[in-house]
């Protein structure tokens, strides 16, 4: 898969992707996701590579999903595309042999937080913000956000996190788990790189061995979890709030919610 808006480099046995869409703070739409899906398919195979590395270029790692891409399906497309194919390509990276490293270089929203949710570790730089703003436009984490944070987290984080939409900053985020360490942003590439490199030198078999061990011991979260979430998402993306919610956003004013 050929594009420039997500890039695949390699450097010894570290693979680095980058979203590379900065004008739209890397928001996420059909032909980022399909590149992710291709480089995922040909992560998996390559055996040289030993860690791999998710990154964004700009203000932000990943604001989430491009809402242009989305709002005007049916929700029967949502459920049957646009929903399934994020589950879908995310799942991907999370079960990928290698170890996954998502850089949090700037805003960290929505679906790029659920796609940093399917890496295995999350480092961010001092000024990120991280966030699930979905219920600002009447709509839920549609990605896996409300499986996998809560597993990370904790149900009670995850529901305050999730229904108020508030930003966390990266040291809250640090303390309630959900990003692994915290360094200044000149140094973030750096600390992500030494990190990896850590990892690589490692024996590729036992680290793999060993992340699927660890993942085999969580809480089932993809099948049941994904359905529901794939359900309640084409439904709450239809729904008189939901298209209030994209309304204001396009309009740039606040919405006005009728709870139907």
């Amino acid at each position: 898969m050929t594009t420039e808006l997500v890039q695949l480099s390699h450097k010894g046995p570290i693979a680095t992707i980058v979203l590379n869409r900065a004008d739209k703070l890397n928001a996420l739409n059909a032909e980022m996701l399909t590149a992710l899906e291709a480089y995922a398919d040909e992560l998996d195979r390559n055996q040289d590579v030993r860690v791999v590395l998710l990154a964004g270029t700009g203000r932000a790692f990943c604001v989430g999903a491009d809402i242009f891409e989305w709002s005007d399906l049916s929700p029967l497309e949502m459920g049957r595309r646009w929903i399934r194919d994020g589950h879908r390509i995310f799942a991907r990276y999370a079960r990928l042999p290698q170890p996954v490293i998502a850089v949090l270089n700037g805003y960290t929203f929505g679906g790029g937080l659920e796609l940093a949710l399917a890496a295995d570790l999350r480092l961010a730089a001092e000024e990120v913000q991280l966030s699930f703003p979905e219920v600002k436009l009447g709509i839920i984490p549609g990605w896996g956000g409300t499986q996998r944070l809560a597993q990370l987290v904790g149900p009670s984080r995850a529901k305050q996190m999730i229904f108020t939409g508030e930003s966390l900053s990266a040291e809250q985020a640090e303390k309630w788990g959900l990003v692994n360490e915290v360094v200044p942003a000149d140094q973030l590439a750096a600390r992500a790189l030494e990190l990896a490199e850590s990892i690589a030198a490692n024996g590729p078999v036992a680290v793999q061995m060993t992340k699927q061990l660890i993942d085999a011991a969580m809480p089932a979260s993809g099948d049941n979890g994904t359905v529901l979430e794939t359900l309640a998402g084409s439904l709450a993306a239809y729904t008189a709030d939901a298209q209030e919610g994209v309304s204001a956003f396009r309009q740039r004013r606040q919405p006005q919610f009728s709870g139907r």
